[in-house]
């Protein structure tokens, strides 16, 4: 048994310290990125750009269309807090007059919400169709929602209003 262990030890050794070939040696050169001054300052702000013509076209004319409609709104609002306010218990025919224009008036809503919808779409086809939003862009979307969404909310706490008033 002894007598095989020494060439088998041999043997063991000197595959250990044989490599396979695996090719040149890798270059130790300076590679590109470490030529880049860690210390260079980043820019805070991101070029902005122009905005896209048809975009800012198309949300001028999504808000434009809240806008619009905030007048007929307003129009059932009075008709409904008329009405609400001369409405009986629950269940009466005041009160069920009452809920009838307040489904006209959520109705309305629906113009203003639509538009919030129709921006969001917006974006997100934009988003998915170029797989960004330029800065500029984003920043119009942003704003364009943002309008719409004070209009609704403001329309939103009118709704609760009559809403709470009718116990409903």
């Amino acid at each position: 048994m002894k007598r095989f262990a020494l060439p088998v030890a041999v043997a063991a050794v000197v595959t250990g310290c044989a490599r396979p070939d695996i090719g040149p040696e890798p270059s130790l050169a300076p590679r590109a990125a470490e030529a880049i001054d860690p210390r260079v300052a980043i820019p805070s702000e991101v070029p902005m750009g122009s905005v896209d013509a048809a975009l800012a076209g198309r949300l001028a004319a999504l808000i434009g269309e809240a806008r619009a409609a905030e007048p007929g709104f307003a129009a059932r609002l009075g008709e409904s807090e008329r009405v609400a306010a001369s409405a009986g218990a629950a269940g009466s025919e005041g009160w069920i007059a009452a809920q009838q224009s307040l489904s006209k008036l959520i109705e309305q809503h629906g113009v203003t919400t639509r538009v919030a919808a129709d921006i969001d779409e917006l974006a997100a086809t934009r988003l998915k169709a170029q797989r960004w939003l330029a800065p500029a862009d984003r920043e119009a979307i942003s704003r364009a929602a943002g309008d719409v969404a004070a209009i609704s909310n403001a329309q939103d706490a009118a709704i609760a209003r009559l809403r709470d008033r009718l116990g409903r």
